[in-house]
């Protein structure tokens, strides 16, 4: 048996190629958008990509079993589990016409590709219709399965968060239900055998638990010793409830749009963006309040100078999560980019939807952009103030506190007074923002506060970011309170 995981650093997310090298064939669980990687992978292990999976709709990314379905004419094993509101609505919508070929899978249902066989477990809690499929290996003579692959139910160190259809999908509600139906599915976990491999779909930084481990697998009998939600499980179903929703991180608003897509079908792209390369002339008349323009030099030099309007989003860990959370997902695109980094940047983009990315400029010019442009909107800069500088203007109450940290970190301290908006909820909070007064925008250390102050101030309000943070601040021992 052939086993991959193809893991993206920035979303945290891995998707699984298992093949039967005895035949040729394999499948791809859980794949990303930009299949050209996944394809290129199973031709170099001389295996052809023959039946795609996934374990359910995702609210992180944009699945590519569609695009893969298109492209190369593999079958489809979806979930059918869930009921009516959670089943794929796009099976029978090829672009040529008529259904793509396909199995709807419920509990306990099987499969095969090549000598290796799936089983289907239905594991609602995260989302409704979450499947995981046990892998066993008949090609090598096994009878029992090797490893699970589990999708986003169990990760190292975690479970799947079942509050996402009610804080991100905004069905009021469903959370607790969902907790309640996760109890129920880590009994069957507990049921498997110990030695069974865990292959999850998302490891340490993903949105889609709280506590994510940095290991990339695991196995039944260690997460039943010492996942901490496992454990809880233990306690009894209302302890867990109360477990598993408490100290979630506030998910991004993108997420919404991601389950809706993922369910009615993703737009197939054929091939990646080949967005043009723009001349400093073309560059300098780009209005950045009517297009997103996309700046991903380093802080201080965004800071200092760029265009008004523009998006401070560098391409870290973070890309991803700020593009989607500032990005509406019909508006054009155009990046100030390293070269190097535009495939990567490109790619980010499409695996959240944003697919219209019309241009991009060479970073190092934007100094000759500036100065091309018109005097009167010939650049624009953002106020950044250290603890010591700002102090007595917070105590004298002439800013407006902002801090853009998520829920739990507020809660162990902020800034005296401050409003808290998470920087991937803003969008859903900046009409409580005061229009009339100067708004102090901190985070933990400052990165997050400046992506928040690049979209503040795109959207016409008067910012000035904390230098250093709420780290800084307390650390120098300005006042603070829980």
């Amino acid at each position: 048996m052939l086993f991959r995981m193809i893991y993206d650093d920035r979303l945290a997310q891995a998707a699984y190629l298992i093949g039967c090298q005895k035949t040729g064939e394999a499948i791809l669980i859980d794949p990303e958008r930009d299949i050209d990687r996944y394809l290129a992978l199973a031709a170099k292990e001389k295996v052809r990509i023959t039946a795609v999976t996934e374990t359910h709709i995702h609210a992180d990314f944009l699945s590519g079993s569609r695009e893969l379905a298109e492209k190369t004419g593999a079958h489809l094993y979806l979930s059918a589990e869930g009921g009516p509101d959670w089943q794929y609505q796009w099976l029978n919508h090829k672009t040529t016409g008529g259904p793509y070929s396909h199995t709807l899978l419920r509990d306990g249902s099987t499969f095969n590709v090549g000598n290796i066989e799936f089983k289907a477990i239905h594991t609602p809690g995260h989302t409704p219709e979450h499947i995981c499929f046990t892998v066993t290996d008949h090609g090598s003579g096994a009878t029992e399965p090797m490893g699970i692959a589990t999708g986003d139910f169990v990760f190292v160190g975690d479970l799947g968060r079942p509050d996402l259809l009610e804080t991100a999908a905004g069905q009021q509600g469903s959370k607790e239900p969902s907790a309640r139906a996760l109890f129920k599915s880590v009994a069957r976990f507990n049921a498997l055998p110990e030695y069974l491999q865990v292959w999850p779909a998302h490891g340490a930084g993903s949105a889609c638990g709280k506590a994510l481990g940095a290991v990339p697998q695991t196995t039944v009998g260690y997460e039943r010793r010492f996942n901490p939600s496992i454990k809880a499980a233990r306690a009894g179903e209302g302890e867990f409830v109360t477990s598993i929703l408490t100290g979630q991180p506030d998910p991004p608003m993108y997420f919404a749009r991601m389950k809706r897509d993922n369910k009615m079908g993703p737009a197939v792209l054929g091939s990646l963006p080949n967005p043009a390369r723009l001349t400093v002339d073309e560059a300098s008349t780009l209005d950045a309040s009517a297009v997103a323009v996309v700046d991903m030099r380093p802080w201080k030099e965004f800071q200092a100078a760029h265009i008004p309007g523009s998006l401070w989003t560098p391409m870290d860990n973070m890309f991803t999560t700020a593009a989607g959370s500032f990005i509406g997902e019909d508006e054009p695109i155009y990046l100030c980019v390293d070269p190097a980094g535009l495939d990567e940047a490109i790619r980010c983009l499409i695996r959240i939807g944003l697919d219209d990315i019309r241009g991009w400029f060479d970073k190092a010019d934007l100094h000759k952009v500036l100065a091309a442009r018109p005097a009167a909107s010939r650049s624009a800069t953002i106020p950044e103030i250290d603890t010591p500088g700002a102090r007595a203007d917070v105590d004298a109450s002439k800013y407006f506190l902002l801090d853009v940290r998520n829920e739990s970190e507020f809660g162990e301290g902020h800034l005296p007074g401050s409003f808290l908006a998470p920087y991937t909820r803003l969008a859903d909070q900046i009409g409580d923002l005061p229009s009339n007064r100067r708004i102090l925008v901190n985070c933990k250390s400052g990165g997050r506060s400046g992506r928040a102050c690049s979209y503040l101030q795109r959207a016409g309000y008067n910012v000035t970011n904390l230098a250093g943070g709420y780290d800084a601040w307390s650390a120098a021992g300005a006042p603070t309170e829980r």
